[in-house]
């Protein structure tokens, strides 16, 4: 129960840090192409881990390697189709949309393993669709950002499940690098055809520090450790606290407004997470080795 605690509160530490980042994020980006900010954000964070502690690969199976490169995978899709589609929303409304991994979570679980969904779910899926159209309906249309950060929610959920399946059995510090050491070579590959652009200023270049080192080295080793100790659904449960810190720091921080649209959708959002951690937990326990 202690390590349970310990796990649960370094997650919502960590999800604080990301809250936070979003604002931070997309200030970076208005300054410098996506591709090249990720790039380098990563290549930063995979270094400083390497660096502390550069043997823990050795230990990495061939097996290892292949289901790291593969949460790399989708942990790499999931920031590429957010900080895209931060360019094309606001960080609150990002942050909300990012917090329905929550609910897609059981859902991956039960089109790729076979897991059963009960109507609790399906209800949850329902009110965070609602929830969706309130936070980022504009006219009679939802805008390409809301829909690229809703792809991010979906990649995201393939990294959690992914983590919760594999993540125990297999070096946690080797895991953390090696996802981490993925998404550096997939955006440094996208992002070499145009040049490589480094930070502009020291504001864009404090943004590539706090992420890399604060945000990713240490974020998602804290998760990669964390879901070893505790099972998918509540470290997802536990995760939803970033899209609130998100909030938190957009309206006090970043001087976005709290409108009552935006209110009732996070409502709607916030109402179908904590269906789908009540009710999905034993279903995703089972994922657990």
């Amino acid at each position: 129960m202690k390590m349970q605690l310990l796990a649960i509160t370094a997650l919502i530490t960590v999800t604080a840090v990301w809250g936070s980042t979003f604002i931070v994020v997309q200030n970076a980006v208005s300054q410098m192409p996506v591709m090249d900010f990720l790039a380098i954000r990563f290549t930063v964070a995979a270094i400083v881990l390497f660096i502390w502690r550069p043997r823990c690969l050795k230990s990495m199976t061939r097996q290892g390697w292949v289901r790291s490169i593969l949460i790399g995978i989708s942990l790499c899709l999931g920031f590429i189709t957010q900080t895209y589609g931060l360019q094309y929303t606001s960080a609150a409304v990002s942050g909300f949309i990012t917090g329905m991994f929550v609910v897609i979570t059981p859902l991956i679980s039960w089109l790729l393993l076979r897991r059963s969904v009960n109507l609790s779910i399906w209800l949850a899926v329902a009110l965070a669709t609602i929830g969706l159209i309130f936070l980022s309906l504009k006219g009679w249309s939802i805008g390409i950002g809301e829909l690229l950060t809703f792809l991010c929610a979906v990649f995201f959920a393939l990294h959690i499940v992914s983590l919760g399946e594999w993540a125990a059995r297999y070096d946690t510090y080797g895991v953390a690098l090696i996802q981490i050491g993925v998404v550096a070579i997939i955006s440094m590959v996208a992002a070499v055809p145009n040049g490589i652009t480094l930070p502009p200023n020291i504001t864009v270049w404090g943004a590539v520090i706090l992420t890399a080192i604060f945000a990713s080295a240490v974020g998602f080793l804290i998760q990669t450790w964390a879901q070893t100790i505790i099972s998918p659904s509540r470290a997802a449960v536990t995760l939803t606290m970033e899209p609130v810190f998100a909030g938190i720091f957009a309206v006090f921080i970043g001087s976005e407004q709290l409108t009552l649209r935006l209110m009732i959708g996070a409502a709607f959002v916030l109402s179908a997470m904590l269906i789908t951690s009540r009710k999905a937990e034993p279903h995703l326990r089972t994922l657990e080795p």
